[in-house]
């Protein structure tokens, strides 16, 4: 009976070490994967939403939906980083909540309906207009370097909510 204890022991403790490290490696992927949802999806479609802004600024709105359309590209990836955060359970309360306020600033300008481009009016585009000079401040705008960090990312998301926020009290 003693040799067999002798011999559970070690198997058990590293039964044990394995499961803790297949359970540390799946919540790392998860993290990970929540974090590209994030940075490819959110962070890289606001970079680009200033860029097209900018260039249908310098063409004279030749093309308007195109800041509409990446607009709801913005919009729809937010949605999923905070739907994917909440079902793996990766996303803070707080970053959530700052998530959540930025989704609901940029849900009021004006966007794509089903099916439908929107119509832009002059004061529209100087309302993205606006926006594009709040992305390039909280750090998102074209030939600016970005950071692949969540925190960082979470921070400009602040920035930029809150500097849309102080324009439209």
């Amino acid at each position: 009976m003693s040799e067999k204890r002798k011999l559970l022991l070690p198997i058990s403790i590293g039964l044990n070490m394995l499961l803790i490290a297949v359970i540390a490696w799946g919540y790392i992927k998860m993290n990970f994967v929540n974090e590209q949802i994030l940075h490819r999806e959110v962070q890289q479609n606001l970079v680009e939403l200033e860029g097209v802004i900018a260039n249908q600024s310098e063409d004279n709105w030749s093309t308007p939906n195109l800041v509409t359309t990446e607009l709801g590209d913005v919009l729809n990836g937010i949605w999923l980083g905070i739907t994917t955060g909440e079902k793996l359970g990766t996303l803070s309360s707080s970053d959530k909540e700052i998530l959540n306020h930025l989704y609901n600033k940029l849900n009021q300008y004006p966007k794509d309906e089903l099916y439908r481009f929107s119509d832009l009016t002059e004061e529209d585009k100087e309302i993205f207009e606006e926006l594009r000079e709040n992305l390039r401040n909280a750090g998102l705008g074209m030939n600016i370097q970005v950071s692949g960090n969540m925190k960082y990312f979470i921070n400009q998301a602040d920035k930029l909510e809150k500097s849309i926020k102080a324009l439209y009290k």
